[in-house]
């Protein structure tokens, strides 16, 4: 006679840290970090205060489990976008997909749920005045900002370092407006333009950005 093996049960302490991350995606979205309370996320996940404070220790370490959760899956798109990048020789063309690598993980959040949670997650720490004691772009973001700013210098070789940087900021700020817009640009533009088409915004962040990096006046940047 022969046993069926007996399925594994979901601990009920797993399912309900999976539930509380869940649900702490919209309400961190939402208020941001500060104003978004325990009791608030606890409410939304259906468990005790207490539960959150056992799996996560505290909100800012629930906080950071999202990031953990979540950035790596961009990380890992942007590295693949930078290796295609690499592969191509003619500098011309690379920085094209140079843009593509920063613009498009980030853009594709907008078009996901729950990750378009995160994306406002992200846009929301980054214009936080708390985010660098937090540490969680320096930890999880900094390591590939190295690398986009190394295939930007790459593309530019008589660039200065400062040229560089100021590039690679101002096309993140770029970034973080669009990622911001909540139909402001749908009213201005009599509804011509939607960003929650997020293919068609990056589309056009891309061109935009990547003809300033070509066509850029380095006359009165060059030696400051």
């Amino acid at each position: 006679m022969t046993t069926k093996p007996m399925k594994k049960r979901a601990e009920p302490s797993e399912s309900a840290k999976a539930r509380i991350l869940a649900a702490a995606e919209p309400v961190f979205a939402e208020w941001g970090f500060d104003a978004a309370t325990v009791r608030k996320i606890s409410e939304a996940a259906g468990v005790p205060v207490a539960l959150i404070n056992y799996h996560f220790g505290s909100k800012e370490g629930l906080y950071r489990a999202i990031f953990e959760t979540r950035a790596p899956t961009i990380m890992d798109q942007r590295i693949a976008g930078l290796r295609l990048a690499r592969a191509e020789p003619d500098l011309d063309r690379r920085i094209d997909l140079v843009v593509k690598a920063l613009i498009y993980p980030m853009f594709s959040l907008r078009g996901e749920s729950p990750s378009a949670d995160f994306g406002r997650i992200i846009v929301r720490e980054m214009s936080d005045p708390q985010s660098e004691a937090r540490g969680i772009f320096r930890d999880m973001f900094d390591p590939v900002a190295d690398m986009l700013t190394a295939a930007i210098a790459e593309c530019f070789p008589d660039w200065t370092v400062k040229e560089v940087h100021w590039a690679y900021h101002t096309m993140l700020g770029a970034m973080t407006i669009l990622m911001t817009d909540n139909g402001r640009m749908a009213r201005l533009s009599n509804g011509e333009v939607q960003s929650d088409n997020w293919e068609e915004a990056a589309l056009h962040m891309c061109a935009i950005l990547v003809a300033g990096l070509k066509h850029r006046d380095r006359s009165q940047t060059r030696g400051v």
